[in-house]
């Protein structure tokens, strides 16, 4: 196991201190991501093992949880929903999106959702939004479009509406409120606004983000056919910081897969699911009865290596990646198809035998 001064090293803030004061070390954000899946016919028991699953994150001193939005299978569809519900069984921990896709989201009731939902968090609210999966404009009531561009037009308007900007004026003679009346979206909460994420899966996505002054959510798979997956995220972790106006905090999260085995058996199931998400991509580890990707050229992306073995080999492997230390909170994917047994299992062996290496230390009160 790496030595805990060298950890200290390697986490440390990367300005220049004078000699007089050397740098305290950075304090590592841990979350988690878990796609709340359920095989047909379960979801009722999946959501509620999800709110369980918080609750336990919370005890073990995670700083956040994301959950991931997926419309028409077997996986959460309304994150915002199902973190209401989190929020009456938590009291600390962070409540993260990651992502919602905002092609199809109207802005103005995204704002409004957004605003209950973290009213009633007490600000807990984690908002991550993205591109998201397309295929489903007609579904949606959309005419065929190019989803990264519908995307930005209804980002720019949510962040308008979320800010408190007005979103319009009554034009309807016949409505209930006099004609020219401005319309703000409420409620809203203040704070909101500074804790709201954007996905980017190539350096230049993470500049745009940089410049839009956004947190930044880089995920398990970016664009393209990549080389050295840690060294590209690190290269799109300086484009985002260097676009970014510093009017805001920049904050960057980086999700990977990280299965410390505690047990042969446990080294085991993880080897296999490796083997899986090598082979299947995307499609790896399906709940029973979702639907079944199209298989797309990897040339189009890379998905992260998975982390997996002896947790010591695990704890060296992620301070060699270049891109941890430059992150500000590291989020451990959950493979979809676990359920809450293995899911608490895996949260529990990261928190004790890899975490603690990386430079965090279990979350005592809300951020």
């Amino acid at each position: 196991m790496t030595a805990p001064a060298t950890v200290t090293a390697a986490v440390a803030p990367a300005h220049r201190a004078s000699p007089a004061e050397p740098p305290a070390p950075r304090r590592l954000r841990l979350g988690f991501n878990a796609r709340i899946a359920f095989p047909t016919g379960q979801a009722g028991a999946a959501l509620r093992d999800g709110i369980e699953l918080f609750r336990v994150a919370e005890q073990l001193g995670y700083d956040a949880g994301w959950v991931y939005q997926r419309h028409f299978d077997n996986y959460l569809a309304a994150p915002m929903v199902f973190h209401a519900a989190v929020a009456q069984h938590t009291e600390r921990i962070g409540l993260g999106t990651a992502i919602i896709g905002v092609r199809y989201e109207d802005p103005v009731l995204l704002a409004e959702a957004a605003g209950t939902a973290d009213l009633l968090s007490g600000g807990r609210l984690q908002l991550g939004l993205g591109t998201g999966q397309g295929g489903f404009d007609a579904v949606f009531g959309q005419a065929p479009n190019d989803g990264r561009a519908q995307s930005q037009d209804r980002l720019a308007a949510f962040l308008r509406a979320v800010r408190g900007e007005r979103v319009g004026e009554i034009t309807d003679p016949e409505g209930l409120l006099p004609v020219g009346t401005e319309l703000f979206v409420r409620p809203t909460s203040p704070t909101l606004p500074e804790r709201i994420w954007y996905g980017g899966g190539s350096v230049a996505s993470a500049e745009r983000v940089g410049r839009q002054g956004l947190r930044l959510l880089l995920s398990t798979i970016l664009s393209g056919q990549i080389d050295d997956y840690g060294a590209e995220l690190a290269r799109a972790i300086e484009a985002y910081r260097g676009a970014h106006p510093g009017t805001s905090p920049s904050r960057v999260a980086v999700a990977r897969s990280v299965l410390p085995a505690t047990t042969p058996e446990l080294a085991r199931v993880y080897a296999a699911y490796d083997a899986e998400r090598r082979t299947q991509g995307p499609a790896a580890s399906r709940p029973a009865g979702a639907l079944a990707p199209v298989a797309a050229p990897t040339a189009r992306f890379t998905m992260s290596p998975v982390h997996h073995g002896d947790p010591a080999a695990v704890v060296d492997e992620l301070l060699a990646d270049p891109s941890v230390p430059l992150a500000d909170e590291l989020i451990a994917f959950l493979p979809p198809a676990f359920g809450l047994r293995e899911n608490l299992r895996l949260l529990e062996d990261l928190a004790e035998t890899v975490a603690p290496h990386l430079g965090w230390t279990p979350a005592t009160s809300a951020p």
